[in-house]
C-alpha cells in the first residue's frame, strides 16, 4: 500500500514554504516518525516524517522547491522491500566500509541525533565527515560553529599542502586565482531583509542615546550569583535586569509598547518582549509572553533555552511570532554604540552594548565605572522626542538603582 508524504499545514501568516534538505532518496528505507525531509519557512524549519514504515517510492520536489500547504512531497511504499538497485549499490559500500573505517557523514545514523537540520545541511554542503568533529553543544552535540571550525581546519590543511606542492610553479608565474561563489539567501534571511527594508520606508524612526552605570548592577551580580544559580538552576546575566527595567518603562510610557494599525493606534495591556537572537540561519526574534509577571528567575530560564532552541534550528512559530517590544544585545559581540532597525509593527526597539570602563565625575571627583551605551530607535509616527528620552532615562534609573524595580518607583 502507497502513502503520502505531503508539506504539513503552514502557519496561518505563511503561504508557502521551501523544500531545504532531502534526507532520503528513492529507495531508501525508512521507519515510522522518521525524519524525511527539512521544510524551511519564512521563520522556522519543519520536519516532515514518515508515517509508516517502508520504502521511498517516489519523490516530487527536489532541494529549493518551493512548495505550497499540503502539496505532495513523496510516495512511501509499506513494508516494501530496499529497492535492487539501492541493494546492489550499498554492496560495494559494505565492502569498502571494511577497508575505510571512517563511515560517510550524511549516512551516519548514529550521529543523526546529535545534528539539527542546519548543521546537518551544513555537514552535507561541505562534505565533512561528522564522526570526525567533536560537538561543543550539550551532551556532545554538534553546533555550526563545530563544523565551521572543522571546515576551516580542513581548507586550512589543505591550502598548506597545496601552496607546497605548488611553490615550484608559482615562483615562475605572477598570475593569481580569485573565487567567488553564489548562494541563495535563506527564506528566513530574505523575509528579514524585506521586512526591515519596510520599516525603514514606512515608519519615521529617529534613535536616541543614553549611557548607564552598571556598577550597582555588576556588584549585585557579584555577590548573589552563586546563591541565585543555586536556587533556580540559572545564571544571573543581565538581560533580566534591563528586560524588568524595560517593563517599567514600558508601563509609563505606554505609546512605546502601541503599534498603528491603519490610522488607529493599538495599545497594548499586555508586555511581550522580543529578545533578538542570531542563528544558524539568521536572525530570530523569540517572545517571552507577559513578562511584567515573570520573575528575574523566570527571565533568565526563557532566555536560555530560547538561546539553546535558536541554535538547534528548534524554535517553532508561536516561539516568534507577536510581541510589543524587542530588546537587541549587540554588546555580545563587541558593538559599542548602533542604531537598531524597529521590528515592525512594533514601535521601538532597545539596543544594548557592550560594556566599557570608562572615566566619569561622581561627586566632583573622576572615577572609573563599567558603563554601557544605550539606544532607543522609536517611531516617531507613535512617540514624541520627550518620551523617547523620558523613557531612556526611566531605564537608566532603575538600572543604577536596582531597588526601583523592587520598589517600583
Amino acid at each position: 500500500m502507497s502513502f503520502e508524504v505531503k508539506v504539513p499545514i503552514l502557519p496561518e501568516s505563511v503561504a508557502d514554504a521551501t523544500v531545504a534538505v532531502w534526507h532520503k532518496k528513492v529507495g531508501d528505507a525508512v521507519s515510522i516518525d522518521e525524519n524525511i525531509v527539512d521544510i524551511e519557512t519564512e521563520k522556522v524549519v519543519l520536519e516532515v516524517p514518515s508515517n509508516v514504515n517502508g520504502v521511498i517510492k517516489e519523490i516530487f520536489h527536489q532541494e529549493g522547491a518551493v512548495v505550497g500547504e499540503q502539496e505532495l512531497l513523496a510516495i512511501i511504499e509499506e513494508g516494501a522491500a530496499a529497492s535492487p538497485s539501492a541493494s546492489a549499490e550499498a554492496a560495494p559500500a559494505a565492502v569498502a566500509a571494511t577497508s575505510a573505517p571512517a563511515p560517510s557523514a550524511d549516512n551516519s545514523s548514529d550521529d543523526s541525533d546529535k545534528l539539527s537540520p542546519a548543521v546537518r545541511k551544513l555537514v552535507a554542503d561541505n562534505n565533512v565527515d561528522a564522526n570526525t568533529i567533536k560537538g561543543t553543544g550539550k551532551n556532545g552535540r554538534i553546533l555550526k560553529e563545530d563544523v565551521l571550525n572543522a571546515v576551516s581546519a580542513g581548507s586550512n590543511k589543505v591550502a598548506t599542502s597545496s601552496a607546497t606542492k605548488a611553490a615550484p610553479a608559482a615562483s615562475s608565474s605572477t598570475s593569481t586565482e580569485r573565487g567567488e561563489r553564489r548562494e541563495p539567501m535563506t527564506r528566513l534571511r530574505a523575509t528579514v531583509a524585506r521586512r526591515l527594508k519596510e520599516a525603514q520606508d514606512t515608519q519615521a524612526m529617529l534613535t536616541t542615546f543614553n549611557d548607564v552605570n552598571l556598577q550597582t548592577v555588576m556588584d549585585l551580580r557579584a555577590e548573589y550569583k552563586d546563591a541565585f544559580e543555586k536556587k533556580h538552576g540559572t545564571r544571573l546575566g543581565f538581560m533580566s535586569f534591563f528586560v524588568k527595567a524595560a517593563i517599567e518603562a514600558l508601563k509609563r510610557f505606554p505609546a512605546v509598547n502601541a503599534s498603528i494599525d491603519g490610522t488607529d493606534l493599538v495599545y497594548h495591556d499586555y508586555y511581550d518582549v522580543g529578545i533578538a537572537a542570531s542563528s544558524p540561519r539568521g536572525l530570530v526574534v523569540p517572545v517571552l509572553r507577559d513578562v511584567d509577571k515573570m520573575s528575574f528567575a523566570q527571565v533568565e530560564k526563557s532566555i536560555s533555552e530560547y538561546g539553546t532552541k535558536a541554535k538547534e534550528g528548534k524554535l517553532t512559530m508561536d516561539d516568534l511570532v507577536g510581541g510589543t517590544f524587542t530588546v537587541s544585545n549587540g554588546g555580545v559581540f563587541g558593538s559599542m554604540l548602533s542604531t537598531p532597525i524597529v521590528n515592525p509593527p512594533q514601535s521601538a526597539i532597545l539596543g544594548m552594548h557592550r560594556i566599557e570602563e570608562r572615566p566619569v565625575a561622581e561627586n566632583g571627583q573622576v572615577v572609573i565605572r563599567p558603563m554601557m551605551y544605550l539606544a532607543l530607535t522609536y517611531d516617531h509616527r507613535i512617540i514624541d522626542g520627550k518620551e523617547s528620552v523620558l523613557f531612556l532615562r526611566t531605564i537608566k534609573e532603575c538600572l543604577e538603582d536596582p531597588a526601583r524595580l523592587l520598589l517600583e518607583i
